[in-house]
């Protein structure tokens, strides 16, 4: 396995970890959700490099369309979660109250 597959892997698994193991504010959780996002766009990226074909080149573009999507969402739950329940933390949260 080269370095830079190493490197896109273990970043994409601390993000996994860290959304796993970290579960106490929603703000951590976006957080680790655009760190997977970021690595996974770069290995895209280097993915449609590396192929050298016109194919590829727009899913990095597509996926970095999404995730902009995902954070102004997210973004926007942080908020109005904290204006209701008063903070970010995950454990006031309750879905059969919402």
């Amino acid at each position: 396995m080269s370095l830079i597959k190493f490197t896109f892997m273990s970043a994409f698994t601390l993000g996994l970890a860290g959304l796993s193991f970290n579960r106490t504010h929603l703000l951590s959780a976006l957080l680790c959700l655009e760190g997977m996002m970021l690595s996974l766009y770069l290995a895209f990226s280097l993915w449609a490099l590396t192929l050298n074909t016109n194919i590829f080149s727009t899913s990095p573009l597509f996926l970095l369309t999404f995730s902009v999507c995902e954070a102004s969402t997210g973004l926007a739950l942080l908020v109005s979660t904290a204006r209701t329940h008063g903070s970010d933390h995950l454990k006031t949260f309750n879905l059969l109250k919402c």
